[in-house]
């Protein structure tokens, strides 16, 4: 087998196709000749390796990669061992409040510490952080605690957060509690207009499962993808928002938020793998930290 294919299939196969791959591949080169030197690993196989449309690795395809990654996708790291630059080179993974509100407070107390500090910030949601870790695209990740993780992925608890529903001020806004009362009375559903997460989300999915334990039905009237999103469209008038309780955070004028009763919090933590360089330990000891003073100062 010739290495230098093995290296694209690697490419193609992590990005999940060709036309992906040519475009992050480190180094230049034509889609029709990474097309052309897959065709001829796979004929030197006496196999096909994966389907082009839609792109999926066949059995086969999924032996190769698992045996190609330990070594193609530990090459930057070693580049970076080897020239020094791991030592001071962090690469972090969050969701964009995190990156935003949190995370410039708490990397220029590590800048204070590490003078020749680089940072790789990805903005990532929950899902993806584990995958990111295991691909070695990232040292710490900052995401919910409640994904399942392999075994190899370490996972610890910073914080919970609270969800709430955010609404305009004024007009006939009921609590959390009067709004549940009044269901039950009825036929146990809210009627109320709702705006919310995709209902894959975390936060949607707590926030139901809270509700099923009340035997109370609430369908979004809404479904967006961020929470940026469901704070605007509560701006614009479309009812109810459901929202997490961010430390720190103010709210715009003219919105409220209601406490939720009984609801599961969405629990915030650290996910990294491996052996850590010291600037990703003291990345670490200074979130924690952080944290903790979060919890203490009792601002949300």
């Amino acid at each position: 087998m010739n290495v230098h294919h093995l290296e694209l299939f690697y490419y193609v196969a992590k990005y999940e196709g060709i036309t992906p791959a040519v475009r992050r591949m480190p180094y230049g080169i034509q889609q029709p000749a990474v097309s052309g030197q897959m065709l001829n690993l796979e004929r030197s196989l006496g196999t096909t390796l994966f389907q082009r449309r839609p792109f999926a690795l066949t059995p086969a395809g999924e032996e190769m990669y698992a045996f190609v990654y330990p070594f193609f996708s530990r090459m930057e790291e070693m580049r970076g061992r080897i020239c020094g630059e791991a030592q001071h080179h962090l690469r972090l993974a969050a969701p964009t409040t995190v990156l935003t509100q949190h995370l410039p407070g708490i990397l220029g107390l590590l800048r204070n510490e590490f003078q020749d500090l680089r940072l790789t910030l990805k903005e990532l949601p929950a899902p993806g952080a584990e995958s990111a870790l295991l691909k070695h695209e990232v040292d710490v990740a900052v995401t919910l605690c409640d994904e399942k993780t392999s075994p190899s992925v370490e996972v610890e608890k910073l914080i919970d957060l609270p969800l709430i529903l955010l609404v305009k001020k004024g007009g006939a806004n009921k609590n959390f509690e009067q709004l549940i009362q009044k269901a039950q009375q009825g036929n146990y559903r809210i009627n109320e207009a709702l705006v919310s997460l995709l209902p894959g989300e975390t936060v949607a999915k707590l926030f139901q499962q809270g509700l099923a334990k009340k035997n109370i039905v609430w369908h979004p009237s809404v479904e967006v993808s961020t929470l940026e999103l469901v704070l605007s469209y509560v701006q614009q008038g479309f009812g109810y928002g459901l929202s997490v309780a961010m430390p720190q955070a103010v709210l715009p004028k003219g919105i409220i938020s209601i406490k939720l009763k009984d609801i599961p919090s969405l629990e915030i933590g650290l996910m990294y793998k491996g052996k850590l360089e010291p600037v990703a330990l003291r990345f670490i000891e200074i979130v924690k930290d952080y944290a903790q003073k979060m919890l203490k100062s009792q601002n949300f």
